[in-house]
């Protein structure tokens, strides 16, 4: 447990007052602020009413807000729960042990299933609504999705699946991945998924450590303009899991020609031969059953296999997707995303707001940088979300939303997966929406949701994240455990939170779990970001705890380098590492220059000019180096610790977790870097 004066510094209601005041005092323009009938009209202003009803206090502002949910987490979770229309038993209890991290129970009485809570509406109107690259276009509606989740889970049933079964996915995002996830959950089988350009290593590295009953795979996929196919991959991958059974699913045609070479392959539509639509029947367990298996990126190692429950996902994304994102039924919501990142588990709760899900697989580069706003404006997106590195994308090719694209619809744009620069905040305003609620949020996939993020009643600052997600006592440590503000130091949450892992897989005692999590602060969740509260009560990333640079004894975080060498027009984008050097640490970094570019002497001395002067002279690198190419995992995140072990000569183990591990070897006996 941390020590007494730990417990005592836990700043609640008079920390994020101090913040505030900050905020009336600071000099920072907001980029933007929300008009007061905004706020009014909200989400979040509804939800704080129905609190002010039931406890009978005032929450004024959204620091009110925040710190009844904190201080009142049993009554917080228990209004989400209502106000979120949960279908299920709640129970008596709200949460057991909750000053226990691991081990706090939430609902321990309660029975419900998240796939219910997903299908509770029917009708015409649409739940579904996929673009593909090649443009093809699909939809289906919500009774559409309910009768083929009938079909799916009769299917399952038929299979011998039951509860707690493993069913493991290699597929596109297509409206009949949804279905068969939520049929698996119907029946109490666990989801687990992954994106089809995984590699074969990739995959079993994941899958071969869950043993699924089933595995799902597609017939190929689209990208970059180019028709992939999978047939040798699930031809390799299947005889090597323990299913007995895979299917294909439908996308660019062929399942049958895979079936022919895999035992125990058939089509999604032989599958469904002879299971005709009936009425769902929803198996409901306890809020603490379990609904996915996520992976950690892998890029140190074999990936860690995440559980995470029914009901702590399904009341954590409400939370955020009503409260936070402002979600209400008849919305489009979208977010740019994979199978692979647990952004798709994300979107998908969507649902449950009885809103529509839009979809999309693909390259959102292909024919050009507009497709990606021409399904926006199109279909009407309500809320828009993506990666940082896209809206980068964007902002570099020249492209200018606002002045091409009919985004009227669209009330926020949400960014997450690396921070998001502040030459990128300003973009969103000036090129993309100017009236717009730019949402940079952070959490990952170790809790499948968010620590930080959108917060509709307040302000709008280049580059801040606005504020904690409500329930969730998030704070900044120094290396003593104590809270700073205005200071860089570790991101902790205090309290115990609904979606926290219920485990990891294959780990009985709980030992990785703990390490993950809790090895630095005891009974307190240090999620491994170097993190800084700004005077605005804003938060800023300066990236992982893990990549920080540490010269000369002071840390720095690489988001603070790339901030500044990222605005330069020659650099098209960089990563920084610190290497072992003359009994210390020195900073190099690697720039991936746009084409023509030249590093020479002038342009690394204008390189370390703007990073001296942006930032300070700590920052400056050591050694500046031009690459050819980056890595980066699968959801687009560039691999700091991998090119770290290679330039100290250390093995990557497992380059299958990243999307581009020939970029590898560009880092491997680099002239510059050598004793």
């Amino acid at each position: 447990m941390p020590s007494a004066g730990q417990k005592l510094n836990k700043p609640k209601t008079q920390f994020w007052l101090l913040q505030m005041t900050h905020s009336s005092r600071s000099h920072d323009k907001p980029l933007w602020t929300p008009s007061q009938e905004r706020i009014d009209a909200s989400r979040m202003r509804e939800f704080a009413d129905f609190c002010s009803a039931r406890t009978g206090a005032d929450y004024p502002d959204f620091g009110s807000l925040h710190d009844w949910s904190v201080r009142h987490c049993d009554d917080f979770w228990s209004a989400v729960w209502d106000y979120g229309g949960v279908v299920g038993d709640k129970g008596d209890r709200i949460v057991a042990d909750a000053e226990k991290m691991p081990g706090a129970q939430f609902f321990p009485d309660s029975s419900l299933n998240y796939a219910e809570n997903l299908l509770r509406r029917s009708g015409d109107g649409p739940a579904v609504i996929f673009r593909g690259e090649d443009k093809v276009r699909s939809s289906l509606s919500w009774d559409e999705l309910r009768a083929l989740v009938s079909r799916l889970q009769q299917a399952f049933v038929a299979q011998g699946i039951k509860e707690s079964d493993r069913i493991a996915a290699m597929v596109p995002n297509l409206p009949e991945t949804i279905a068969c996830m939520m049929a698996a959950n119907s029946i109490g089988a666990i989801w687990s998924s992954c994106s089809p350009d995984f590699g074969e290593q990739g995959v079993m590295d994941r899958f071969g450590q869950i043993e699924p009953v089933l595995f799902i795979a597609c017939d190929g996929y689209w990208y970059n303009g180019k028709q992939i196919d999978v047939a040798g991959k699930i031809a390799a991958i299947a005889p090597q899991l323990t299913a007995d059974k895979t299917v294909i699913l439908p996308y660019v045609g062929g399942g049958e020609a895979i079936c022919d070479q895999v035992e125990g392959c058939v089509t999604l539509e032989t599958f469904l031969a002879g299971f005709e639509p009936q009425d769902l029947a929803f198996k409901r367990l306890p809020f603490s059953h379990p609904l996915y298996i996520l992976f950690s990126s892998g890029t140190t190692g074999v990936p860690k296999c995440i559980v995470h429950s029914q009901g702590g996902v399904l009341l954590k994304h409400l939370s955020e997707h009503m409260l936070h994102c402002g979600v209400r039924p008849d919305d489009r919501v979208f977010y740019f995303t994979t199978c692979g990142w647990m952004m798709w588990n994300w979107l998908v709760s969507a649902l449950a707001c009885d809103a529509t899900v839009m979809l999309y697989d693909g390259s959102p580069f292909f024919p050009n940088a507009d497709v990606i706003f021409d399904y926006a404006s199109e279909e009407k997106f309500t809320f828009f979300g993506t990666s940082a590195k896209f809206i980068d994308a964007v902002r570099n090719a020249g492209h200018r939303p606002i002045e091409t694209h009919d985004l009227s619809s669209v009330q926020t744009i949400a960014s997450t997966g690396s921070p998001l620069s502040p030459e990128n905040f300003a973009f969103v305003y000036d090129g993309i929406k100017a009236d717009i609620h730019l949402a940079s949020v952070s959490g990952g996939t170790d809790i499948v949701a968010c620590f930080i993020g959108a917060v509709p009643w307040q302000p709008v600052y280049s580059g801040e994240i606005q504020g904690p997600i409500l329930g969730l006592d998030v704070q900044v440590w120094d290396d003593d455990g104590k809270p700073i503000r205005e200071e860089k130091g570790e991101l902790v949450c205090v309290n115990s939170f609904p979606s926290m892992p219920i485990m990891f897989w294959n780990d009985p005692e709980g030992h990785k779990y703990h390490g993950a999590y809790f090895e630095r602060f005891d009974n307190i969740w240090c999620h491994g970001d170097f993190a800084e509260w700004t005077a605005n009560g804003g938060m800023v990333i300066h990236g992982r705890s893990d990549a920080t640079l540490n010269p000369g004894g002071v840390r720095i975080g690489t988001a603070e380098i790339y901030n500044q060498v990222e605005k330069m027009p020659e650099v098209e984008e960089a990563l920084c590492i610190g290497q072992q050097w003359d009994n210390d640490t020195r900073v190099v970094l690697f720039v991936r220059l746009a084409e023509g570019v030249v590093l020479d002497e002038d342009l690394t001395k204008a390189i370390k000019l703007k990073i001296r002067t942006g930032a300070s002279p700590r920052h400056v690198p050591a050694v500046v180096v031009a690459v050819a190419d980056i890595p980066r995992t699968k959801s687009g995140k560039i691999t700091e610790l991998a090119v770290r072990d290679i330039v100290h000569g250390r093995k990557v183990k497992n380059r299958e977790a990243l999307a581009n591990p020939e970029a590898l070897a560009l880092f491997e006996n680099i002239a510059e870097l050598q004793g």
